[in-house]
Formats: C-alpha cells, structure tokens, sequence
C-alpha cells in the first residue's frame, strides 16, 4: 500500500481513490510537477499470470484507440498503469436524468467507435462509464479495457471465417449478453446488449434482469423476455419498451446496427424524463 508522497515510478502519490478486487487506484501526480492521473496499482497478492496480462490488455486496447470518449492512457508497466483522472465517478452518480442519458449518448459513441476498429469492449456496465469534476466538460468515458478482445482474435487465417472455439464469459453477469453463456465470440452486438442492460440501471435504478442466484439470472437472460418498465413506472412512454426491446433481443442479429441508433431512440422516447 502506497501512502501520500510515497514515489512510484515517475509519479508522487497523492491520495487513494478506490480498491477493487485486485488493484489500488491513486491519484498522482508526475514527479517532475507534471500533470495529474489515477495511477492503478496491482495489490501484490493479485499478480499472476492471468492478472498481468489482463492490466496490459486494459493498458494496451484503450492506448490505441483515439476517441474523447475512450479512457486515455499515459503510461504503464509490469503490474501499474497510469491514466486519465475522472475524479467524478460512476455516472450512476449523477443526480439528473437528462445528464445520464447525456453520458449513454456519449458511451454509445465511444462504442460504434471501437467496434469500427475492430474491438469489442465486453464488459459495459455503470461502474465502467467516469466522468470528470466537471460532468459537463468531459462527459461520460468508457473505462477498464481488461476483458476487451478483437474480433481478429476469433477469425480464422485461413478461411476467414468466425471460429468456433468456446469463449470464456468474462463479462460482469447482470450484464451478459445471452449468446456468451452458449461460447459464441463477443461482438459489436454483445456491447449493445450491455449497454442496454446499462441504460435500464441508469434510468431505474436496477439492471433489466435481478435474481438471487447465478442460475436465476443467467435463465432469465436466456430466456425471460425484457422488462415492460412503464408498467412500473408511471412517467415512463411504452415507446421505451418497444425500443428496449430490440436492444435486449436474444438473438444478436435482431439487435440496432449501432450502439448510437439505440440510445438515440432511448432520449426520444424518455424526453425530459419525469416532471
């Protein structure tokens, strides 16, 4: 543990954010008086092979994509990362509707942009979308590339055709997209998947699908159709269902084209939210 004004690498530890299941976020400053970052640290008990490889794929996959929307990376070495400071937290937080919507918008970008790279992020959900201080200056931002694959990863070289080997699900449950629990590849429409379970938390409070066991949640996934919120709540349109809908459809290619078409129809459909 890493205490103020300890030195690491080239940075001068501030403060600590947060701890997760395996690493320490500080924040930190350059040594040289240089900009400030969230420094993310891997606690020394969680350094296998497996926990190393997953903070450079997070360090690696958000390095190459340019997108303001996209967490930036400065810098990173065996077990640490440095990176953007988004000092505002889950956008969960954010007390108005229309701002979490605003930050949907923004992720939805951050997404079709990715996905056009060929990079699927695979684990959407509030705890991955920051924003900044200042919500209105930096929006939200897609964070945490750790289970991200590219689609290149599940092409075969000779025949250019998707394999079929088994995937791993790797993605937070409540937010998994049907398709994964049966070993089919991550995809653009996977993504979707997530962030329309995403959406329903940011607008309700609770992701589309709650059970008390894994196999209760990973059933109704599969098989349980999605929720009918505005007969729960009264201010929300039966528009939002219909457009819901789609985006939580089992079949992947039943799904929107683009992440951004969905919450596009999802701020139609709310308006200003409840007066």
């Amino acid at each position: 543990m890493l205490r103020r004004g300890d030195r690491f690498e080239n940075y001068v530890i501030d403060d600590e954010l947060g701890r997760g299941g395996s690493a320490i976020v500080y924040r930190a400053r350059e040594a040289d008086g240089g900009r400030v970052v969230a420094l993310k640290v891997l606690d020394p008990h969680h350094r296998s092979a497996a926990d190393l490889e997953r903070l450079r794929r997070e360090y690696e996959f958000a390095a190459r994509l340019d997108h303001p929307r996209v967490v930036t990376m400065y810098g990173a070495g065996p077990g640490w990362l440095a990176m953007e400071l988004l000092a505002g937290g889950p956008v969960s937080n954010l007390p108005r509707l229309a701002d979490r919507l605003t930050a949907l918008a923004d992720v939805a970008a951050a997404l079709d942009h990715i996905h056009y790279r060929g990079v699927v992020h695979c684990d959407v959900k509030p705890a991955n979308i920051l924003s900044g201080e200042d919500f209105a200056g930096t929006g939200g931002v897609l964070t945490d590339f750790g289970v991200a694959h590219a689609v290149s990863e599940f092409i075969k070289p000779d025949a250019h055709t998707v394999s079929r080997r088994r995937v791993p699900v790797e993605a937070s449950l409540a937010y998994t997209a049907p398709e994964l629990f049966g070993g089919r590849p991550p995809s653009a429409a996977s993504d979707e998947y997530a962030l329309a379970c995403t959406a329903v938390e940011l607008v309700t409070g609770a992701p589309p699908f709650v059970a008390t066991t894994r196999m209760a949640l990973i059933d109704q996934h599969l098989h349980r159709p999605p929720p009918a919120l505005s007969r729960r709540f009264e201010w929300v349109p039966r528009a939002f269902d219909s457009v819901l809908a789609r985006a939580l459809a089992k079949l992947p290619d039943a799904r929107y084209p683009t992440c951004t078409e969905f919450i596009t129809l999802v701020r139609d459909a709310l308006g200003t939210g409840p007066t």
